[in-house]
Formats: C-alpha cells, structure tokens, sequence
C-alpha cells in the first residue's frame, strides 16, 4: 500500500514536469532566429537543463521507490522459501515431497514479485486514465449540426450583420467582456472598431463564429439567429482575413479550397479578383505547386 501510493504520486510528479521540457524545447526551435540575433544561446541552454534537471530529480525518487519494493519482495521470497526448507528438515517427509516444496516456494517469489508490480502498474499509469476522464467531462460546444435548422445555401446573401442588446464573456463565472452591444451593420458597409486593449474587440469576432457564446442576446445575419443553427453552418459560411496569415502543408489549391467545394475556373476568378492571378500562374506547378510548412518556398 505504501509502495502504490508514493509510486502513483511520483508518476503524477513526472508527468507535470515532462511537459515544460516538451514546450521549451518547441518554443526553442521556432524562435531560434530570434535566440541567435540576441546571443541568447546559453540562456536558452541553461533553462533547458534546469528543466531536465528537476524532471530527473522527480524522477529519480520513483527508481529508488522500485528498488525499495524489489528488496522486499525478494526478501519476503526468501522468507518463504526458508520456512519451506525449514518444516522439510523437521516434518517426516519424502525427499520428493522436499524437493517439490522448495521449488513451489521459489517460484512464489516470481509470482508475488509479478502481482505487486502489475497492481502498482495499474495504479501508476491510472493516472493516464484520470487525466482522459477529465477530458471527457470537459463542456463541449454546441452541436455541430441542429436538425431541421439547416439555412439557406446561399446564406447568408447579403451580409446585413445584426447586434441585438449582446454581451459575451470568456466562461462562466467571469465578468462580461461586450455588455449590451446593439449595433445594425449593413450590406457591403467597412466598419472599423476603436477601443483599448482588453475592450472587447477582438471578442466580437470570436462572437461571430461562436468561439465564446452569448451570455445575453443576440447576433443575426440575414436575419438567420447564429445561436439558432449548428456550428457547422455559422462557421462554414463566414470568412474570415487574420492578421497573420496561415499556410499549411500541402497544395495551393488545398490551401485556398481545403475541402474541395470549388472549381478551377472559380478560383481562378478569386486570385483575378485578389491580383495573384498571375504570380499564381508564373508558379511551375500552378494551383497544384507544394506550399512548405508556413509558406517559406512562396
């Protein structure tokens, strides 16, 4: 019991430690430019060995814990097999008898050593278990798909986008981020939103793909209730332009039309339309040219 309870809480240890070693080390490679244009190599390897270093001190307890529990296995083992011996020597018995006694009692040693260890593996690695468990119970979004609540196909056809009296917050129990927003913006129209960091901003957008869901309110387009239709429909028909663009591995054509819905004519006419018509078309492999992770061969 001692044994199973320090082993478990050690694995536990181990496991929270051998996650920041993971990220530096993903952190490092991405940035390091950046690291060699500011001579921050040697910082970059210390902080890298103070983390292996208090992940092998976490760790090296769990050794001694398996070291401590086979001296005593062994030593329980030899118990047995002395007892064995010894009621042989006493006890009247055939030199048969003598013999397979004294082998049952070694072997049990092997077989004790066996079942401990398994129930002390089940109960160290259970914490595998529990951080999937946790998982599992976390919220989930909304459904992806509502029956019978399927727009239009063109939707939306206009863009008229609709605040009405909507507040958002990041989770529950946090102060409201947007409080009360009514606001109507209209087909075609540019609007620009002005406020300091922390204002809100950025959450309105997250608000039009439901990222963060409605605390009060309401947000329509085209007069279709986002709240009202599945995750895939809201998402799968607004489009979005980040500040910072992504480009993954792959085709351009996959990057510009990832799940295949558009023809070549189609989106021909959108790189016309964006001016790349013909930078795309200097490419040697035209839509189907490899992207590298990230765009660097563009």
């Amino acid at each position: 019991v001692l044994y199973v309870t320090s082993s478990r809480q050690l694995k536990r240890i181990g496991s929270v430690t051998n996650s920041p070693i993971y990220s530096h080390f993903q952190e490092t490679l991405h940035g390091v430019s950046t690291i060699r244009a500011f001579n921050l190599e040697q910082e970059f390897t210390s902080e890298s060995e103070r983390k292996t270093e208090l992940n092998i001190a976490c760790s090296y307890p769990g050794i001694i814990t398996n070291r401590w529990l086979a001296i005593r296995l062994d030593l329980a083992g030899n118990i047995m097999t002395f007892f064995a011996a010894l009621f042989a020597v006493l006890a009247p018995v055939s030199g048969g008898t003598v013999g397979f006694s004294l082998s049952y009692a070694m072997s049990a040693t092997g077989v004790l050593n066996w079942m401990v260890r398994c129930s002390a593996d089940v109960e160290t690695n259970i914490v595998a278990v529990e951080r999937i468990k946790e998982y599992s119970e976390t919220p989930q979004e909304a459904q992806w798909i509502v029956p019978n609540k399927t727009p239009h196909k063109d939707w939306p056809n206009n863009g008229v986008v609709k605040f009405n009296n909507y507040s958002t917050r990041y989770r529950e129990g946090l102060d409201l981020v947007v409080k009360g927003i009514d606001c109507e913006i209209q087909s075609g129209e540019k609007i620009g939103i002005v406020g300091r960091t922390g204002a809100g901003k950025s959450s309105l957008t997250l608000a039009l793909f439901r990222i963060i869901e409605a605390a009060g309110g309401s947000i329509e387009i085209d007069g279709q209730d986002l709240a009202s239709i599945g995750l895939h429909h809201v998402r799968g028909r607004i489009t979005i332009i980040p500040q910072d663009p992504v480009l993954f591995s792959g085709s351009l054509r996959m990057n510009l039309d990832p799940f295949n819905t558009y023809s070549d004519e189609v989106i021909w006419s959108a790189l016309e339309h964006a001016h790349l018509k013909s930078f795309v078309a200097e490419l040697t492999a035209g839509l189907q040219h490899e992207i590298s992770e990230g765009g660097d061969n563009l």
